[in-house]
């Protein structure tokens, strides 16, 4: 009997052990920046350069090949943001500028032509436009995949470091040291929406929700891409926000010193998931493979969402929905993971290729003619297709 009660012990405490953050293998090193792309992750590090997991997070390997090296320092330069665009692999370096990667991080080559400023902070892609926010210089644009680049300043004012990159659509937000800025022409001109005066470290967007993790200020929250910031961060105690993830309606918060928090639902109190986490200064989120990744000032760490009551996506679950259809002006897609959306016309033509994000997504179709279309979803060599209606 008593043999049976321990036994019944050791599994409970083993199950309740589980149910918290866990160090990964890559147990040491800060990392600014980490990045998902199907079952691989992308780390990066501030001395030791990037490394790669081909088993969501198992195992790690040094993935340094190409990368610039700080001859001053006597070590690689730092990696400070990931992008990633098909089979591009782009990488921010703070100090050799934008590296790219064409086969998985086998090696990596610089594509600075015209990057005058290359300690580059935050990167984002939309289609074969690929956007470079640096620490000074505000925002370089290339449209041919980074084989050159152009500023694209008008708007800002002095000196601009861009901490965070976003795009939904048309609309590209800059995270900035004064505030947040919009772009509706593809970084040609720049708007100020708000937040003037404090550093914006990091930016969220759920449909038409856009989140602002700022220093020493908190959360902010606009919904019409307006000016009108709401503070949202009960719980947050005017905490720095570093980085977000976005799980269909559940946002994570990284914050400087308090590790990770959740705003579920769209709720209005964030709850702290910190059980296990022993390093509280998380610079970057992911989420691969049903877990939570934190790039800490100590290493990679993962949580299994299941653990905060998040559903987990299986392969035969549809992670898309489409509505209204029959549809007139406008299309509206949930989705629970970044992914690749393309109209097709029953010429074959594609009408629309757009990257939309986790949550909701507004699509305008107004300009489409009346008729039947192709709505196709790329993710992770995973093709999903449905018929829409032009009325």
């Amino acid at each position: 009997m008593n043999k049976l009660l321990f036994f019944f012990a050791f599994i409970f405490l083993t199950s309740f052990a589980k149910a918290q953050w866990q160090k990964t293998s890559l147990d040491s090193g800060w990392f600014y920046c980490i990045a998902s792309d199907g079952t691989n992750i992308f780390a990066g590090n501030w001395y030791d350069g990037i490394y790669l997991s081909t088993n969501s997070g198992i195992s790690w390997a040094s993935s340094n090949n190409g990368l610039p090296y700080d001859s001053i320092d006597s070590q690689n330069v730092g990696v400070y943001s990931f992008a990633i665009s098909g089979t591009n692999i782009f990488a921010g370096t703070y100090g050799g500028g934008v590296i790219l990667s064409t086969n998985n991080g086998a090696n990596w080559i610089p594509i600075n032509n015209g990057l005058s400023n290359q300690k580059v902070l935050s990167l984002a892609t939309n289609g074969n436009k690929i956007f470079a926010g640096t620490n000074g210089s505000g925002v370089f644009l290339s449209t041919n995949n980074g084989a050159s680049w152009a500023v694209v300043n008008n708007g800002f004012s002095g000196y601009t470091v861009v901490h965070s990159l976003a795009i939904n659509g048309i609309n590209i937000f800059a995270g900035t040291n004064n505030g947040v800025y919009l772009s509706t022409n593809n970084g040609a001109n720049w708007s100020s929406i708000g937040l003037i005066n404090k550093s914006v470290y990091a930016l969220a967007l759920s449909g038409s929700d856009i989140f602002a993790g700022t220093l020493g200020y908190g959360v902010y929250l606009i919904t019409d891409n307006g000016i009108n910031w709401n503070s949202a961060q009960v719980g947050l105690s005017n905490d720095t926000i570093v980085s977000f993830s976005v799980s269909g309606t559940n946002l994570f918060a990284g914050t400087y010193n308090k590790g990770v928090f959740l705003l579920q639902h769209d709720g209005v109190n964030w709850i702290p998931v910190n059980t296990g986490l022993t390093n509280y200064n998380v610079w970057a989120l992911t989420i691969n493979v049903n877990n939570l990744f934190a790039g800490t000032g100590a290493g990679i760490w993962k949580r299994s969402l299941s653990e905060l009551g998040i559903n987990e996506i299986s392969d035969n679950e549809n992670i898309f929905t489409v509505y209204p259809n029959p549809a007139t002006d406008n299309l509206i897609i949930t989705s629970m993971q970044k992914t690749t959306i393309e109209i097709i016309n029953i010429q074959g033509q594609i009408i629309l290729h757009q990257i939309i994000f986790q949550g909701k997504t507004d699509i305008d179709i107004s300009g489409l003619a009346k008729g039947i279309y192709v709505l196709m979803f790329n993710n992770n060599d995973k093709t999903e297709v449905i018929k829409i209606i032009k009325e």
